[in-house]
């Protein structure tokens, strides 16, 4: 059962192009109090970057941590690299009683979401979980075109994952509408909502 004294975990999700990314920015900025931890990833540390984002790990060595159990949820991105969740980066700073929030793509959610330390009305520790609304479809597809050039092909491939992922948005506690140019708005509905 959920103690009192314990912290939280709160999972940011949305479809591709809402401004997670953004929002994290900006929270991180706001509220030193709170936990963003580093994904783990196999990929190569790029030239110039830190450890402040990323836990870089051999294969090897995230094998060894999903075998010990020791990774929440992983996922290969883009058919390369494998990105993850660290148990000691999260379950550690709950105990200490802070909010770690983390943004997730919905397998992350739903791994998280069915592990046996966030599961059920008698989890170890309290989960909740913002689901990051687009003002409208069209905005979205705006941005996914924006990025990068893209073929026809893949903007269908981005535009039936991104209507998947919108069927979450009743899963999570909170949703939250992040309208085009009121990021300041977005931030302080969320703030309300995770009482920050």
């Amino acid at each position: 059962m959920v103690t009192t004294d314990v912290g939280r975990l709160v999972l940011l999700i949305g479809p591709s192009g809402v401004g997670k990314s953004v929002v994290l920015k900006s929270l991180k900025e706001r509220h030193t109090e709170v936990v963003f931890p580093r994904s783990a990833t196999t990929r190569l540390q790029r030239k110039g970057e830190g450890n402040d984002l990323y836990r870089f790990l051999s294969d090897e060595q995230f094998d060894n941590l999903v075998q010990e159990g020791k990774v929440l949820e992983w996922a290969v991105v883009h058919g390369e690299a494998r990105y993850g969740t660290l148990e000691e980066e999260i379950i550690p700073p709950i105990e200490n009683g802070q909010t770690v929030i983390r943004e997730v793509d919905v397998q992350g959610f739903d791994s998280i979401c069915s592990h046996l330390h966030f599961r059920g009305p008698d989890a170890k520790y309290k989960l909740e979980s913002v689901f990051l609304l687009p003002e409208n479809k069209d905005q979205l597809i705006a941005r996914i075109r924006d990025r990068a050039p893209i073929s026809e092909d893949e903007l269908k491939r981005r535009i039936a994952s991104m209507e998947q992922e919108l069927t979450y948005a009743d899963s999570c506690d909170h949703s939250v509408v992040n309208k085009e140019g009121e990021l300041a708005q977005t931030i302080e509905e969320i703030e309300r909502l995770l009482r920050l």
